[in-house]
């Protein structure tokens, strides 16, 4: 299966042009030439603030970790490959410091009615750009697809300018055929599993819904009030009642708002589009010789597949033992694959090369700890010596979340309740990466311990419509039941206030 693996991404790189670009909010890696990785790199870029833009959302001030990285690994048969799944054309992983997207090919030259990677791209950013930017929103499925969507169309013309709300042509089964997702379901939040077709529904829909309640004058601010009475009350059939009235209705209008001819949108003109100059360095040898283990680590591993890859790593780094960046990756493949000696060892020669990569320390601090609970060593001075080095990290950079979850984790995953300090660290990394469902738990858990069961509530009911969530969700959503019985259980146990009658 590795083998599989490496051959699809193109592991033999010697002839491979590979090349990483930095923006102000990307890392961007492709096999390509320095002016074709230039315009997808400054594209996306102008895509960024072009949702600032049109949401008047500050620019913002990204350190490494709060950048989305993104790889293009070839076409979609590539994709598919490390998805693990053949119907997929692109997927995003939103984790603390490290959130990645992987799409296929550049930016250009698929027609209309194609599902193309600028779509694919565009689309996963809206995600990421809408969990970090309103980070407290429970959005139900179709709010959050049709939101993706609606910006996923988003095209510059000639002249550079950017438009918004075009159609998703390549969704036209899901607008145009017999809508085999009832209007009720959808609004109803479109829970449980969903047939293909029904999901070529929600996406398409769910475009539909979002750009018809955001542009037609006799619906301003229902969609707005849906989403403020979910947020009160998680029941989205009551919220959809009382902010759109009859979803029959509603279903007419949709059907005669997709029957039109032209659509209503918005332009951002190029010379609002202004970006700072992108950065391009050609990979160095080491550097793209180890860049498929670090795709496909990036991608997720499985036990099985964290083994193979691990001895895939070990040989290139060989060759590499001064590389920065091949001995962090080195290092990543052995933690994973359950080698901790040598991923310590991998990261103090990475550390050697570089003392400022906060990537190597926070591995090495994983890699202490998992040397120290294999062994049983409770001892104050090896943990000590373990947040020496997360603290180090954090030093690096502050804006990092990641040694502030290892903080926290020097505590929790020895069952011991984390200080004040650890946990108010918790907060912040969660402030600085709220996408990353696993935080979210945690934080959620941490607020159950100090008997904040309103506010972890609240945390938790994100989880319960993110449609990418799955298992996470169901928890959440148990959790959120169990929160609620124990709410009602204090309120008809507390004494009534003097003067109730």
């Amino acid at each position: 299966m590795l083998a599989l693996f490496l051959a699809v991404l193109g592991v033999r790189t010697a002839h491979a042009d590979w090349r990483v670009a930095e923006t102000a909010h990307f890392i961007v890696y492709a096999n390509a030439s320095e002016a074709a990785l230039r315009r997808n790199a400054e594209r996306l870029e102008k895509f960024d603030k072009a949702l600032r833009l049109s949401r008047g959302i500050l620019e913002s001030s990204l350190g490494k970790a709060g950048r989305l990285t993104v790889y293009f690994v070839g076409d979609k048969g590539r994709v598919a490959a490390l998805a693990g799944t053949a119907n997929v054309a692109g997927f995003y992983i939103p984790r603390a410091g490290a959130s990645v997207a992987f799409v296929p090919g550049d930016l250009f030259g698929e027609g209309p009615f194609a599902l193309g990677t600028q779509q694919v791209l565009q689309h996963e950013y809206a995600h990421h750009f809408l969990a970090t930017t309103w980070p407290d929103a429970a959005l139900p499925s179709w709010v959050s697809e049709g939101w993706a969507e609606f910006h996923a169309t988003a095209s510059f013309d000639r002249a550079g300018n950017l438009q918004f709300g075009g159609a998703p042509l390549y969704r036209a089964q899901g607008l145009q055929t017999v809508n085999p997702l009832p209007i009720r379901q959808i609004l109803a939040g479109a829970a449980g599993r969903l047939r293909p077709d029904q999901r070529e529904a929600l996406y398409g829909r769910g475009w539909a819904l979002v750009h018809y309640l955001s542009f037609e004058s006799s619906r301003r601010g229902q969609l707005s009030a849906y989403l403020d009475a979910i947020t009160r009350q998680r029941n989205p059939p009551e919220a959809a009642a009382a902010a759109f009235g009859d979803p029959d209705t509603l279903d007419q209008e949709l059907d005669r708002f997709l029957r039109q001819r032209k659509i209503s949108g918005f332009r951002i003109r190029a010379e609002n589009l202004a970006i700072p100059p992108v950065s391009i360095r050609l990979l160095r040898p080491g550097e793209a010789a180890m860049l498929p283990i670090r795709i496909r680590s990036d991608a997720g591993l499985e036990e099985k597949t964290a083994a193979a890859l691990y001895a895939e790593a070990r040989k290139i780094a060989a060759g590499f033992p001064d590389d920065v960046e091949v001995q962090q990756a080195l290092a990543g493949a052995a933690y994973a694959a359950g080698d901790p000696a040598t991923a310590l060892a991998a990261t103090d020669r990475a550390i050697a090369a570089d003392p400022n990569l906060v990537e190597a320390y926070c591995t090495r601090a994983m890699a202490q700890m998992s040397i120290a609970e294999a062994a049983r060593d409770d001892t104050p001075e090896t943990w000590a010596a373990i947040r020496r080095t997360i603290d180090r990290a954090n030093r690096l950079d502050t804006e990092d979340p990641r040694p502030l979850i290892l903080l926290y984790r020097s505590y929790a995953d020895r069952r011991q309740w984390p200080p004040e300090a650890a946990r108010k660290g918790l907060l912040q990394a969660y402030a600085l990466a709220p996408q990353d469902r696993g935080l979210r738990m945690q934080v959620a858990g941490m607020l159950v311990g100090e008997k904040k069961l309103v506010e972890a509530r609240a945390m938790l009911l994100v989880l319960t419509y993110d449609p990418h969530a799955s298992g996470a969700g169901a928890a959440a959503s148990r959790m959120i039941d169990a929160f609620d019985a124990r709410i009602r259980a204090g309120a008809a146990a507390a004494p009534a206030p003097a003067g109730a009658k």
